[in-house]
């Protein structure tokens, strides 16, 4: 599996798109064990430099509190992460079919692997309480 450059993996992080020879990368990624954690870095890492602005703007160009303009891009950053990490399933979905694979693939393999995971808990628990 090809692995991206590290400038080439921070553009993806900021939601660009690599090219097409990374696909398998960009499948592991978005279906691997911490794939919600690097969706949510991906997400935080283009809502960032909005709410920045927004807080900048608020106490700079409008001259507000230093507070209410904290909390404001504060409000912005957390209710665009909710949004962002409640559509995750989907963004991915949709981001991998930009890649060539049919659209369910990565939640697919990502129940493939539970199942896996679930199987060894569940011969554990019955060895243990049978």
């Amino acid at each position: 599996m090809n692995r991206p450059s590290a400038a080439r993996h921070f553009w993806y992080l900021l939601g660009g798109k690599v090219p097409s020879r990374y696909r398998e990368w960009v499948f592991a990624d978005a279906t691997g064990p911490k794939w919600m954690a690097w969706f949510a870095v991906r997400a935080l890492l283009r809502m960032l430099p909005l709410s920045t602005a927004i807080t900048l703007g608020l106490m700079l160009g409008l001259g507000g509190p230093w507070q209410l303009a904290l909390a404001c891009g504060a409000l912005g950053l957390i209710v665009g992460m909710y949004f962002a990490v409640s559509y995750a399933i989907e963004s991915t979905e949709y981001r991998i079919t930009k890649y060539g694979y049919p659209h369910g693939a990565a939640e697919q393999a990502r129940k493939q692997r539970a199942s896996k995971r679930d199987a060894g808990r569940q011969s554990r628990y019955d060895a243990a309480w049978r």
